[in-house]
């Protein structure tokens, strides 16, 4: 098996290092390049042809947010993971509909955000429990009892193994976690969670973790 090509944007040259540092001594893994801001990062990926792109959020003249917008919007995009410090970022949010495919706070253990790379060039997004906590704490409002009743309508026309993924999703787990505990194959549970999109009309996972977060499942 090929190891993952892995492009590191931060416009923190100390971060870059640090995390060049820590992933590129790893078997499976090949830091093929970095770069400073979002606009340095598509020039990277058109050259270097990334597996997973980690991105910083905040940085100069281009931000990460619009560089994995710009991303997701050609053919064939890279996979992304956001770095973000959260509480002081305010675009976090965004990202989801940009189409990053996780989410990490910078000081993530390095087994955790090794981890995180490891499954999402495996096709499986992964949502930092933490990460997801305060997302859904961050879009709660004065309007909770009016969310929590539509939330369960909406989960409420699932089907019952649906329903089972779906707090799976919302607990944080990923997909090879979840097919372990419901005793599905990894294949099965990607086929319930992208019903799981069209039928609660998300676009990522968080979304089905604020769902069940919101009807108070979990």
């Amino acid at each position: 098996m090929n190891p993952v090509r892995l492009l590191v944007v931060d416009d923190d040259p100390l971060v870059r290092s640090a995390l060049v540092l820590m992933l590129g001594g790893q078997p499976d893994l090949t830091v093929v390049g970095e770069a400073s801001d979002g606009r340095e990062a598509l020039r990277k990926v058109d050259e270097l042809h990334p597996g997973v792109v980690l991105m910083d959020i905040r940085m100069p003249r281009m931000s990460g947010l619009e560089a994995t917008r710009a991303l997701h919007q050609r053919p064939d995009p890279p996979h992304v993971i956001v770095l973000t410090t959260f509480d002081a970022d305010e675009h976090v949010l965004g990202a989801l509909a940009a189409g990053a495919d996780g989410f990490l706070l910078k000081d993530t253990p390095p087994p955790q955000i090794l981890e995180a790379i490891r499954a999402v060039a495996d096709g499986d997004p992964m949502l930092s429990p933490s990460v997801t906590r305060t997302l859904i704490e961050r879009i709660r409002d004065d309007s909770g009892d009016d969310r929590a009743g539509v939330a369960r309508v909406r989960l409420g026309a699932l089907t019952e193994r649906e329903q089972e993924v779906a707090l799976a999703v919302g607990r944080g787990l990923t997909n090879a976690e979840i097919a372990r505990e419901l005793h599905l194959s990894v294949p099965t549970v990607k086929a319930h969670v992208s019903r799981l999109f069209d039928k609660l009309l998300v676009t990522n996972r968080v979304q089905i973790a604020i769902c069940v977060h919101d009807a108070g499942l979990v």
